[in-house]
């Protein structure tokens, strides 16, 4: 029997559930498709443990949500790939490939669960072997007998599934470089022959008292240099100032002073 609370939670959740799910098929950036399917899986880990299953859902929140959903996040975050990036099909025939693999496989899977037959007392004795062995043995360890033993096959097959499945994600995340690589020779010929930043860029924190990426390099003249801060911290407005970083030289100086007089 569901108890009322099994009930309202599913009723809450399962809604939630659906619209990330829709939001993973029609988002038009990849990054917010992987968030809606990050909340799906958090949304399942909830209901593995509203069915008095904890371990299955500590499993499915950190290892599917903590650590194979955020690593494909991060990726996309980094390589940046939006939508007009995905225009552009860079593999021959590959949207025509996965299109028929995917009528493929909801084929195999509709013929195939359509001719499942399951009686009142195969499920029955199904749990009850679970059960038993939940009880002989403990939830961890007849998880593990089950996945190691009976199921190992269908374990392996899902993990090269998952295997795939990132280096599916690596291919959809790659571009085509549209204009040829420049070498660091080029670059410092291009330096040279503007005659500007011939030694290169400085680097944040030299001179400075901080060593730190936001922090702006010091010249020699005790002047802050913009051009050491990456231009991702000054649109992010994360830059420490060039008056906050006066007013601690001034203060540094103020001290050693004191110091100086006593």
């Amino acid at each position: 029997m569901t108890s009322t609370a099994e009930a309202v939670g599913f009723w809450l959740l399962a809604p939630i559930a659906v619209i990330a799910s829709l939001g993973l098929l029609f988002a038009r950036k990849a990054v917010h498709a992987a968030i809606g399917m990050a909340v799906v899986m958090i949304i399942l880990g909830v209901f593995y443990i509203m069915q008095k299953a904890d371990f299955l859902g500590v499993v499915q929140v950190f290892v599917y949500t903590g650590a194979v959903m955020m690593l494909f996040l991060f990726v996309l975050m980094l390589v940046g790939v939006d939508s007009s990036d995905s225009i552009v099909e860079t593999i021959k025939g590959q949207r025509w490939a996965s299109f028929l693999l995917v009528i493929g496989l909801a084929g195999v899977l509709f013929f195939t669960l359509g001719t499942v037959i399951l009686d009142e007392s195969t499920v029955q004795s199904g749990l009850d072997k679970v059960v038993e062995t939940n009880k002989t043995t403990g939830n961890v360890t007849g998880i593990a007998e089950l996945i190691f033993g009976q199921y190992v096959w269908i374990f392996e097959i899902t993990s090269a599934l998952l295997i795939t499945a990132a280096l599916g994600a690596m291919v959809l995340a790659h571009r085509e470089r549209l204009t040829p690589r420049v070498t660091q020779a080029q670059w410092a010929a291009r330096r040279v022959h503007q005659n500007k930043n011939v030694a290169g860029l400085p680097v944040p924190g030299v001179y400075a008292r901080h060593n730190a990426v936001d922090t702006p390099a010091l010249l020699p003249d005790g002047t802050p240099s913009d051009l050491s801060v990456s231009r991702v911290l000054v649109s992010r407005d994360q830059v420490a100032t060039t008056t906050a970083l006066q007013d601690v030289e001034r203060h540094m100086e103020n001290e050693i002073e004191e110091g100086r007089a006593k």
